[in-house]
């Protein structure tokens, strides 16, 4: 794909991602090439953080499931998206003198990372901490222990969707 094609889709897309984090009050971090990264609960402190983070993941894949499914009735060139959620204390700030950018840090930002990358294509992949706060309202699906680089092995579990009530 053309550069300027794949600039283009990328704004699309994450043009889409933009209007379902402010739906939830989620703070947009930065994106890194095709990387979205955003958080829940900052920067105004919120009890609703794990739950407004599960509801834009479930309609982020599900926005770019039927976003694919247009482009492949075009014969057009797909996108794969992996998710990643992990709950836990952050950093929150701005350093530095130029260019600030409002960004996180911490083992829980590294640790989300790493779930995202453990992922597969279409997928939500939570950490066991995400798990424990939704098993209750939400279908869930143990992948077993993953290796985790810095960590070693962790239980993770692909989010499926909210359990019928």
């Amino acid at each position: 794909m053309k550069p300027e094609k794949l600039v283009a889709e990328l704004n699309h897309c994450f043009s889409a991602f933009d209007q379902i984090v402010q739906k939830y009050n989620i703070e947009k971090i930065k994106t890194i090439g095709d990387s979205y990264m955003c958080v829940g609960g900052l920067p105004v402190i919120n009890n609703s953080h794990t739950e407004d983070i599960v509801k834009a993941s479930i309609e982020i894949r599900d926005f770019m499931l039927k976003y694919n499914k247009e482009k492949k009735a075009k014969k057009e060139a797909t996108f794969e998206l992996r998710l990643g959620i992990n709950t836990g204390p952050v950093i929150a700030g701005i350093v530095g003198l130029n260019k600030f950018a409002y960004d996180i840090w911490g083992n829980t930002v590294n640790i989300a990372s790493r779930v995202e990358r453990s992922s597969e294509p279409g997928k939500i992949n939570i950490s066991e901490a995400t798990y424990s706060l939704i098993k209750n309202d939400y279908n869930c699906t143990l992948r077993g222990k993953i290796n985790v680089k810095g960590v070693g092995e962790m239980a993770m579990y692909y989010l499926d969707g909210p359990k019928k009530k």
